[in-house]
């Protein structure tokens, strides 16, 4: 093993009834793992009270001290939970979570603890990112925050910020490498079975065309074409036909009940049509053929700058055992 030992680092972790075990397990076993290749990481669980805490899956986990005896922490990471979402964050932990800026080197949230950052104002003026499926609302909940949903992490100055739960895993992976170089953080990776870095952004995890026009909405027709037969003709003059609209009248329904432009709500729903037929275990060259492509070579640019991932790469890395 490589011996680099530095001085120690106390590596807090914000816990509380219904976080994510993984939040606080996946990150935790890097910083442990890392002190077998020579780090001196110090890790601690810690909530509101002291008080051991329920985690997602009805499993207790052990607390060693309170958030307010937190005091000269090298890190301190806030985990998620489905709570924090539309039911309201308990005040006393954003409370305790708002000192933790003067008592720490650096802050971290894992998934929607980013939430917890944000309600007690810890990510004004910066740039975040949580969970793709709820990036949006944490953009519309704090304007002050300059949302990036398609960021597995995100540093901004000594705030740090990750997606979906195992994206905490790739967070940590990136502060032990910021404390302790290349050469540890690899061994880390490849003990734990990990990729160091992962190819692409979490939006190849999330749902491309959530949106859809109001019941009554003159857009209904198009956008039921659209999703009807993916591949057929949907040029703006085509779509507008389909909803006896002009051109500008239907541009202008697009961006203000979808905010899109039609010819990007289409490429959208070809993308998610691809995905679903790369999912189903067809080619490359059909995919594109029954997404609306055209061509691979199409297909592939667009996957490659809207998911930052290739077709194929995408099909290897979502393929189900059943096609292994």
């Amino acid at each position: 093993m490589a011996q680099t030992q530095d001085r120690r680092r106390a590596v807090a972790f914000v816990v509380f009834d219904g976080m994510k075990l993984l939040d606080a397990a996946g990150a935790a076993e890097v910083f442990a793992e890392a002190n077998r290749f020579g780090a001196a990481y110090d890790i601690t669980m810690a909530s509101v009270d002291g008080a051991d805490v329920t985690t997602s899956v009805d499993t207790k986990l052990a607390v060693n001290q309170r958030l307010s005896d937190i005091d000269g922490a090298d890190t301190v990471i806030v985990t998620g939970g489905d709570n924090l979402v539309g039911q309201g964050i308990d005040p006393a932990l954003v409370d305790a979570v708002r000192s933790m800026p003067a008592r720490t080197r650096r802050l971290a949230s894992i998934c929607t603890g980013a939430f917890i950052l944000a309600q007690a104002g810890l990510l004004d003026g910066r740039r975040a990112t949580t969970h793709w499926r709820h990036a949006r609302l944490l953009a519309r909940a704090f304007p002050n925050i300059q949302v990036e949903p398609d960021a597995i992490f995100v540093r901004d100055g000594d705030v740090f910020t990750s997606a979906g739960v195992s994206s905490g895993i790739d967070l940590a992976l990136a502060l032990v490498e910021l404390d302790h170089g290349a050469d540890l953080v690899r061994e880390v990776a490849r003990s734990l079975v990990v990729y160091l870095k992962r190819a692409g952004g979490q939006s190849q995890f999330s749902v491309l065309v959530e949106a859809e026009p109001p019941p009554q909405s003159a857009l209904r027709a198009a956008t039921d074409a659209i999703a009807a037969d993916p591949a057929a003709d949907h040029s703006v003059k085509t779509l507008a036909a389909r909803a006896s609209l002009s051109t500008r009248q239907l541009t202008r329904l697009f961006h203000t009940e979808l905010g899109t432009t039609p010819a990007r709500y289409v490429e959208m729903v070809r993308l998610d049509a691809a995905r679903a037929a790369l999912d189903a275990g067809r080619t490359v060259g059909e995919t594109a053929r029954v997404a609306g492509f055209g061509s691979a070579e199409t297909l592939r640019r667009v996957f490659v700058e809207n998911l930052g991932v290739s077709p194929k790469a995408y099909r290897e890395r979502f393929r189900t055992a059943s096609r292994s």
